[in-house]
């Protein structure tokens, strides 16, 4: 099973199939671990008690007569027998082995005995696996035909089977212990699982339950830390999807509302060409007709425009300011010479990087351009000044127009709001539209008066990034 359909299975599901192995391998460990103590802990038990085997034979070795002799303790050996469940060797011997009591062929021990120390090994005897206890000491007298004390070495050997038991004992009992604690620990996990799956549960159920239009935020005070990205990204959608509907609602309530009178005027211009014989007349009404239709396009463009500074996804991109203020000024020269008025730009030798779409800047700045030259009288000028301000960039678009009365400013951006001076037609969509699209790149619009309280200074502000925003 690849991990892409394990993350597709539910997610107890999940849990469990990732975490049940785990808990196995855990309890595989503890078995052996288990095992091993088992072990250790019933060679010391028994190496004590073949210790003490040593130990009484050792105190039965009498060398009075100049020779060695072992004075066997039978009933200590019986005990012993019966406590390992199997069979007892024994050796008594001079280090040198011409003198040897007990079972000669014993397997000496692995290691050079030191003295006063017992050594204990595993060894094969005769086809059986054993445990041998050895130990050595000096002698109290030389032996008879020697100048010097030897060392006696004395090795006590009993079979495993009582060991195998002890072990086998204590290793059932660690399984049984493991396994109950793996069984108690998949219960606790699953019903853990479950309960911290029920906030989730609950979110489903109240999404669920949602009637089509409600678009608020999904509140989800019970939801775990690690889910609440995930909600925080689901209500980012709702939210971007609820600007979207509403976009789309207001582009439908400007439209009917705003072209329900140009096209009832123009039915009705239409009406009046058709009846009028007179060609001069019906040549004047046909004009008039025609600069109807052209504000007409003029008002729809402007609000397919401000729908999409408000809902259309566009990507950012580094853009001079200065270069593109030069480029929008270019394009309005030859409308500024067929109104008359003075057209100039500006600007710093410095760039002034700022992120935006270029596209919607060039409309808002389009827009600002456009409504400073229709404005503004024969004669008169339109200023577009690119400058900076500590970490910010303006674009700036002054002009000596009549401007907007000083209590209306405030109001100046909002849809279809028109200052209370304006003589020539429109739709009052201009500075929403520049309003909107500064406010989507992170800027703002500022409306102030111009010079002696003359004309109007529009100001589209963005941030400045990277180094130039430090300079």
């Amino acid at each position: 099973m690849n991990l892409t359909r394990l993350h597709r299975m539910g997610l107890r599901r999940t849990l469990l199939l990732v975490l049940f192995p785990g808990l196995m391998l855990v309890a595989a460990a503890q078995l052996w671990l288990a095992w091993r103590t088992s072990v250790d802990a019933a060679n010391s038990a028994y190496d004590r008690s073949l210790l003490g085997a040593i130990k009484s034979m050792d105190a039965n070795i009498s060398t009075a007569s100049g020779g060695l002799g072992v004075e066997l303790p039978y009933i200590m050996l019986e005990f012993f027998q019966l406590t390992a469940s199997g069979q007892v060797f024994y050796r008594v011997a001079t280090e040198d082995g011409l003198i040897e009591i007990g079972s000669p062929d014993l397997p000496a021990p692995p290691n050079v005995l030191a003295t006063g120390k017992p050594q204990f090994s595993d060894a094969v005897y005769f086809g059986e696996p054993v445990r041998i206890g050895s130990y050595a000491r000096l002698l109290d007298r030389p032996l008879s035909g020697h100048a010097s004390a030897q060392r006696v070495i004395i090795q006590v050997a009993e079979t495993l089977e009582s060991r195998h038991e002890f072990t086998r004992a204590l290793v059932l009992q660690a399984v049984a212990r493991d396994v109950i604690l793996i069984l108690t620990a998949t219960i606790l996990l699953v019903l853990a699982v479950g309960w911290a799956l029920r906030p989730l549960a609950h979110l489903r159920n109240a999404v669920v339950a949602r009637k089509t239009e409600d678009l608020t935020p999904i509140s989800a005070p019970d939801i775990p830390a690690d889910v609440q990205p995930l909600v925080d990204a689901i209500n980012f959608h709702i939210e971007r999807n609820r600007r979207m509907v509403e976009a789309r609602r207001r582009f439908v309530d400007d439209a009917s509302h705003q072209l329900r009178t140009p096209l009832a005027t123009l039915a009705t211009q239409i009406a009046y060409a058709l009846r009028e014989p007179d060609q001069d007349k019906l040549r004047g009404a046909v004009a008039a007709i025609r600069l109807q239709l052209d504000e007409t396009v003029r008002q729809t463009n402007q609000m397919l425009a401000l729908a999409r500074a408000e809902s259309a996804e566009f990507v950012v991109e580094h853009i001079d300011a200065g270069e593109l203020a030069l480029e929008v000024t270019q394009k309005w020269w030859s409308e500024s010479r067929d109104r008359g008025v003075d057209l100039g730009i500006e600007q710093t030798d410095q760039a002034l990087p700022v992120l935006a779409q270029s596209g919607l800047l060039k409309e808002a700045l389009s827009n600002l351009v456009h409504n400073a030259l229709r404005y503004t009288p024969r004669g008169g000028q339109v200023t577009v000044q690119v400058s900076r301000q500590g970490a910010t960039a303006l674009i700036a678009v002054v002009d000596n127009g009549p401007g907007i009365p000083e209590t209306e400013l405030s109001r100046a951006g909002e849809r279809f709001f028109r200052g209370s001076n304006m003589s020539e037609p429109g739709t009052g969509l201009g500075l929403a539209i520049v309003r909107s699209i500064t406010e989507r790149l992170g800027g703002s619009l500022l409306l102030a008066p111009g010079e002696e309280g003359r004309g109007l200074v529009a100001t589209i502000t963005l941030p400045l990034v990277g180094p130039a925003s430090q300079a």
